[in-house]
């Protein structure tokens, strides 16, 4: 036993998944994206080749051994020996019989056994993970615009299912496709040494099979790549369903999420039925062009035995061969539907995953060196890819310290300045220093750590309190945690918490993006984690919005004590919410058209001094 575990884990280490690279991103060529990931594990797949080999070799050699023994036996038979049973057949023919035993049940079953190790041990749980791993790592690098146009759902399918998609589809291709050819290229060489009209045959057979083949393959691969799009398509709208599921609840609209996932799903299937009915044809094609071949190998052998020109052995080897290779052909048709639904979803994820990052960091980008926190932005222009809007050759310089408040109508583009600000995206124009360095021209991570940032959109993840306010610090003391919990009033009902495991308190979970939370609860948790954070900027957009007057209060004079000697930009619908902060920028249509404290804004009666009015008159 501890031999077989020994054989086993040579072969499950043989490929490293997890192996470091210094660049994740991959061709955007089906030939080259698969290759890309190949190259990592090709030995192991050289392997799986030469066995193919072997193991096509093997089989031809075996089935010859149908035409040698039943010469022997004719022969014994004629010779008068059969009366003396095994002990005379062993004695005239023991050598040969012992060595076919050999090859049959020994190297057979090796070769055997070897390709079910590589294939088993090695590719599956090796090369499968390895392209998931490194398709994660280099999505997971995308920019946010990337992740904002596609569904979460969609993306993570297709990540999971790179790697199975592009195995199946090189283990297919070395050991069905490749096996086959060699066997076929095996049958014609043999057939041509007992008579050159037979090897003719196989090669005219193989060369219709060819044709065949060359006219349906690229129409089946056309439309196994829309029949994998279509299929994710219905797996998409069936998680933004789910991941929307109390909106769908709200708003009574299980039938029409039914219906869109119908629709969907009809679409699918006329693509199904498109591809299957290619399949179908090209099958019969197939089937007749093989059927014809061996009715001309069966008469021609016959032909032959009949003019005495090849032995009885030879016409049950040759049938036999032949009925051998139109087995496997009909295995390999029957394989081509996966083979090419492998090749469409491969084809189908290296269109997102071979996607080149929106963001990068520059060639020579340097680490992120914090001094004091000033911000200065020069002539900033953002359009998110249209014409005009978000903002529009804005600048804005903030002092070491400065504590500004953003106020603007929805559109005005408060958020989308914070976005650029942490380089969640590039501008058009303009730039942005933060110590007098170009964001641009240092590392994204670098840069980022030194932000704290709440949104009103919170996000959670489907962990304990614990993680969720620990998130990106995992040596993080609890009392710490707690600590920061307190300070964005939250402790008190992290305690009061239980989920469906029986975990109370920190180590309950909160669902999936925490909806077992109420929106308020999500904004203290998520303005727990900016506190334990203590990164030197902090931004909060809209970080109080669903929190009730008397909560938003007491969680404000602890923001106000944590701000102390950090940079800060607060954007509030609210504006007693950021009435103390130092300046006031006031963003309208892309562009500052007011700047100053509350008390002198509200003097100028500008835009400012008419929302503020406009809120307490309510």
């Amino acid at each position: 036993m501890r031999l077989i575990e020994r054989v086993f884990r040579r072969f499950e280490g043989w490929i490293d998944p997890f192996k470091p690279l210094e660049d994740y991103e991959p061709p955007n060529r089906l030939v080259a994206y698969v290759w890309f990931y190949v190259a990592q594990a090709k030995w192991a797949f050289l392997a799986l080749l030469v066995l193919g080999l072997l193991t096509a070799l093997l089989e031809a050699l075996v089935f010859s051994y149908v035409g040698q023994v039943v010469d022997l036996l004719t022969g014994f038979e004629s010779s008068g020996e059969k009366a003396r049973g095994w002990t005379g057949l062993m004695e005239q023919y023991g050598g040969l019989l012992l060595s076919m035993l050999v090859v049959v049940i020994l190297l057979r079953l090796l070769v055997i056994a070897l390709d079910a190790l590589v294939e088993e041990q090695t590719i599956v749980p090796g090369f499968f993970i390895l392209m998931r791993w490194q398709s994660h790592k280099h999505i997971i690098g995308q920019s946010l615009s990337f992740f904002q146009n596609d569904l979460a759902g969609r993306i993570s399918q297709k990540v999971f299912q790179s790697g199975m998609a592009t195995g199946d589809m090189m283990i297919s291709l070395l050991q069905i496709i490749w096996f086959i050819t060699v066997y076929a290229v095996t049958t014609a060489g043999v057939l041509f040494a007992l008579d050159w009209q037979l090897g003719a045959i196989v090669v005219a057979w193989m060369l219709a099979f060819y044709f065949v083949a060359r006219y349906f393959i690229p129409r089946v691969r056309e439309h196994a790549k829309i029949t994998a799009d279509t299929g994710s398509g219905i797996s998409g709208r069936m998680v933004d369903a789910y991941a929307n599921i109390q909106t769908v609840k709200l708003h009574g609209t299980e039938k029409s999420e039914e219906d869109g996932v119908l629709n969907a799903t009809q679409i699918h299937r006329k693509e199904i039925f498109k591809f299957t009915r290619i399949l179908t044809m090209l099958r019969i094609s197939a089937n007749f062009v093989s059927a014809m071949a061996i009715s001309l190998i069966g008469i021609m052998v016959i032909d032959l035995w009949l003019a005495d020109q090849t032995s009885l052995g030879s016409v049950a080897f040759v049938l036999a061969m032949s009925l051998r290779l139109r087995l496997l052909l009909n295995r390999l048709l029957g394989n081509l539907n996966g083979f090419f639904r492998n090749v469409g979803v491969t084809q189908n994820t290296m269109e997102l995953i071979a996607q080149p990052h929106g963001i990068r960091d520059v060639p020579d980008a340097l680490d992120f060196e914090f001094r004091n926190g000033e911000i200065r932005i020069e002539n900033l222009t953002f359009h998110y890819d249209r014409p005009e809007g978000a903002l529009n050759d804005l600048s804005l310089n903030i002092k070491p310290g400065e504590k500004i408040g953003i106020v603007g109508s929805s559109g005005s583009g408060k958020t989308t300045l914070i976005h650029l600000l942490m380089r969640f995206f590039e501008p058009q124009s303009g730039r942005i220093l933060i110590d007098g360095q170009d964001i641009t021209k240092v590392k994204q991570d670098s840069l980022r750590q030194y932000f704290s940032f709440v949104q009103q959109d919170v996000q959670m993840f489907h962990r304990t309190v614990y993680k969720n306010i620990a998130y990106g610090m995992p040596d993080i003391s609890k009392a710490k945690v707690e600590a920061a919990a307190k300070l964005a009033n939250a402790h008190e009902f992290i305690l009061e918490l239980k989920d469906n495991n029986g975990a109370t308190g920190y180590d309950s979970q909160i669902g999936e993006r925490g909806v077992k939370l109420s929106g308020g609860q999500r904004q203290r948790i998520a303005i727990a984690r900016a506190l334990l954070r203590e990164a030197p900027i902090l931004i909060l957009d809209e970080a109080t919005s669903q929190l009730d007057s008397n909560t938003e209060k007491v969680i404000q004079g602890n923001l106000l004590e944590q701000m102390e000697g950090k940079t800060v930009i607060v954007i509030a619908h609210r504006l007693s919410t950021i009435a103390k902060m130092d300046r006031l920028i006031v963003l309208d249509n892309g562009k500052i058209v007011e700047s100053g404290s509350h008390d002198q804004l509200i003097k100028t009666d500008g835009l400012y001094s008419a929302f503020w009015k406009k809120q307490a008159l309510h």
